[in-house]
């Protein structure tokens, strides 16, 4: 919808703007699933958890 596209664009630049400002990297994550069961399989799951990957990936940069 048009909605969900105003509010990817808005975070998406409002992180940017926030990695620029502090000079640092930022990043997010956001699973977007269709079902519950989607989202298990991917916080945890048979696909590992997402959120821990977001968070090792900037953990990384960070060290650089």
């Amino acid at each position: 919808t048009d909605h969900y596209q105003f509010i990817c664009d808005a975070v998406a630049n409002g992180i940017m703007n926030v990695g620029l400002k502090a000079n640092l990297p930022v990043s997010f994550g956001v699973l977007t699933t269709n079902t519950l069961e989607q989202a298990q399989a991917r916080a945890g799951g048979k696909y590992g958890n997402k959120g821990e990957d977001s968070a090792l990936a900037v953990l990384k940069m960070l060290a650089k």
